[in-house]
C-alpha cells in the first residue's frame, strides 16, 4: 500500500471516531436549549453539521462546496442520496430542515430527541400520508415551525453510477405538501461512500438546482425531477473525475 493512501486510511479512521464521539457531546451541550425551544434543537444540528463539514476539511482533506441557492421558505427539497455527508450538507445550509424519518429512530438516544423536536416527521410503513397531512396542519395551525421538508426520491442511498428509480412518493408528498420543490444534486458518494471508513480528498459539490413550481401533474413533475437530478449528479460525478464501471458483456 501506498503511504500517502496508508496515512489517508489512518485520517479517515481518526475522523469517523471523532465524529460520533463529537454526536453526543454536541447533543448534551444544546439539550437544555433544545428542550425549552425548537431553535435551540436546530442550533445544535446545525452546529454539528458545520462542525463534521470543519473536521472532514482539515482532518481528512475532504471539502465541501454548495452550488445554487439554498431555499429559506417553505418548500420540498427532492434529494439526490449518496452519502451521509450530503445529509450533512444540506441541513447545515438550510434554516430549518426536517426530514422522513423511520418511527424506529425517535427511540435513538439524543440523536431520536433533537429529530422530534426539529420536526422530522417519523412514519410507520404505509402511513407516510397521515404523517404528512399532520405536519401540514400543524404548521398551519403554528404548532411546528415552518421550514423545509426533505424527501431522498429514491428511498435510499444510491452509490455513484447506479441506477435506480424515482419512487411516486415523491410525487405523492409533493402533491399534498402542496409547495414548490427543489431538486437537489450531488457527487458526495465519490469521497464518502455509502458505506465504509475511508475517505477520500477532494471537493464534494452538492448543488441546488432551479426550483420546480407547484401544481404540476404527477407525472409531468417525477419526470422533470428525475431528469434534472441525474443530469446534474451526473455532470457532479465527470467534474470529481468518477468513472462509471463497465456494463457487463
Amino acid at each position: 500500500m501506498h503511504l500517502g493512501h496508508a496515512l489517508q486510511w489512518i485520517r479517515s479512521i481518526i475522523f469517523v471516531v471523532q465524529m460520533y464521539i463529537a454526536m453526543p457531546i454536541v447533543g448534551l451541550i444544546y439539550m437544555p436549549w433544545a428542550i425549552f425551544s425548537p431553535y435551540g434543537a436546530v442550533a445544535g444540528c446545525h452546529a454539528y453539521a458545520r462542525y463534521v463539514r470543519w473536521t472532514a476539511r482539515w482532518i481528512v482533506n475532504l471539502k465541501t462546496e454548495v452550488r445554487g441557492t439554498p431555499p429559506t421558505d417553505q418548500v420540498l427539497i427532492a434529494a439526490k442520496h449518496q452519502s451521509f455527508l450530503d445529509i450533512i450538507v444540506i441541513y447545515s445550509e438550510i434554516p430549518h430542515g426536517k426530514f422522513i424519518m423511520k418511527r424506529e429512530l425517535l427511540y435513538a438516544p439524543i440523536l431520536g430527541q433533537f429529530a422530534y423536536r426539529i420536526g422530522c416527521v417519523p412514519v410507520s410503513r404505509g402511513k407516510r400520508g397521515q404523517a404528512i397531512a399532520k405536519m401540514v396542519a400543524d404548521v398551519e395551525r403554528g404548532n411546528q415551525l415552518p421550514g423545509q421538508l426533505v424527501i431522498y426520491s429514491q428511498g435510499t442511498r444510491v452509490g455513484p453510477g447506479v441506477k435506480m428509480p424515482y419512487k411516486v412518493g415523491t410525487a405523492v408528498l409533493y402533491e399534498q405538501f402542496g409547495h414548490d420543490c427543489v431538486p437537489v444534486s450531488t457527487n458526495a458518494g465519490v469521497f464518502w461512500p455509502r458505506r465504509g471508513i475511508y475517505r477520500k480528498p477532494g471537493t464534494a459539490v452538492v448543488e441546488f438546482l432551479p426550483t420546480i413550481p407547484a401544481g404540476l401533474p404527477r407525472e409531468e413533475f417525477l419526470a422533470r425531477l428525475e431528469g434534472e437530478v441525474e443530469a446534474a449528479s451526473d455532470a457532479l460525478l465527470v467534474e470529481a473525475g468518477f468513472s462509471p464501471p463497465a456494463a457487463p458483456t
